[in-house]
């Protein structure tokens, strides 16, 4: 395993780390994330991605039970959490969701923290941008949870970039912590927010990117090729607004000529798919999804591909993919 510094922060994560989207508690149970997260870290993963939201709150149990049971020193493993949807989806308690606000974000933490069964959680990212709070608001939120010692670091999840600068201007001009890192989608059919209007944030303020879903929910493993497989996560009545992109026919047809390409690199399709993001450098850790101990494994073979990536294999990645990615800026 390689690792990365998160950012301008002297904390180093690993090159891939392990989320629990999906998976935790719909997929994966107790038991099984034990075995899964003993392998990860066997295999050098540091960093394990989790939100309030996912399986309303189940999965954050999950994996502070998995955490109990396997006895880790606290400084071996860095854990996330995100803030943003609330668990009352539907009841009427309407600082409970959909919000940054600071009532919500003072008592989400330490709901978190009572999941999880930790003392403090490492990083806490805002899930999604609320343009009702005044970002001051939201900015002195996250940084008292810092000052009070129960988070470390605080980011943002698939904030637009000026958002995120203005974040970082109040937090720099009270003298509060500022928000270290971003965490967007990025894989080779979604790009641009990474690679076109996040570029100068990286450049002047030192972003780092947790970046998730590298495989684009799995289309990237080629197994939705001939529609959507009995077990799959696309199957799963809670993902029915993935099907689309998941069927999608040019993207779907475009894998024919990306196979090639992975077994001449001695890798698999995903393996490469990964690949391609982690040899981005201003992605900080690729987080990626299992559901089973033998896609874990898959996915730690996608290191071995990285050096491969030349910038005559780019060009043909790129030749095949480009065309179908999402579109420019307007």
């Amino acid at each position: 395993m390689t690792y990365r510094h998160l950012g301008k922060s002297g904390l180093r994560v690993s090159t891939l780390s392990l989320g629990s989207w999906v998976t935790y508690h719909n997929q994966v149970d107790t038991g099984s994330a034990v075995e899964m997260l003993a392998a990860a870290h066997d295999a050098g993963i540091n960093f394990f991605d989790n939100a309030e939201a996912y399986a309303l709150g189940k999965s954050e149990e999950i994996m502070g039970a998995a955490f109990r049971k396997l006895g880790w020193p606290r400084l071996n493993y860095i854990v996330s959490t995100k803030f943003f949807w609330g668990l009352d989806r539907q009841g009427e308690a309407v600082n409970r969701r959909d919000t940054l606000n600071r009532k919500y974000l003072m008592q989400a933490i330490d709901g978190s923290l009572k999941r999880f069964g930790l003392e403090h959680i490492d990083l806490v990212y805002c899930h999604r941008p609320d343009p009702t709070t005044p970002i001051e608001e939201t900015v002195r939120a996250m940084n008292d949870m810092i000052v009070a010692g129960k988070a470390l670091y605080w980011g943002t999840s698939e904030w637009p970039a000026e958002a995120i600068h203005a974040a970082w201007r109040a937090a720099d001009r009270y003298g509060w912590h500022k928000p270290l890192m971003e965490q967007p989608q990025y894989h080779l059919f979604h790009r641009r927010r990474v690679e076109q209007e996040y570029a100068m944030l990286c450049a002047d303020i030192g972003l780092g990117l947790t970046t998730w879903s590298p495989l684009a929910s799995g289309l990237l493993t080629g197994k939705y090729r001939q529609g959507i497989p009995a077990g799959s996560r696309g199957a799963m009545d809670n993902m029915a607004f993935l099907r689309e992109g998941l069927t999608h026919a040019a993207r779907n047809a475009a894998l024919a000529q990306l196979e090639p390409i992975a077994a001449e690199l001695g890798g698999t399709l995903a393996q490469l798919a990964i690949a391609w993001v982690a040899r981005n450098p201003r992605v900080s850790t690729v987080i990626t999804g299992a559901s089973t101990l033998a896609q874990l494994q898959g996915n730690l073979g996608a290191l071995a591909l990285v050096d491969k990536l030349t910038p005559q294999v780019l060009a043909r990645i790129d030749a095949i993919t480009l065309p179908l990615a999402d579109p420019p800026p307007a």
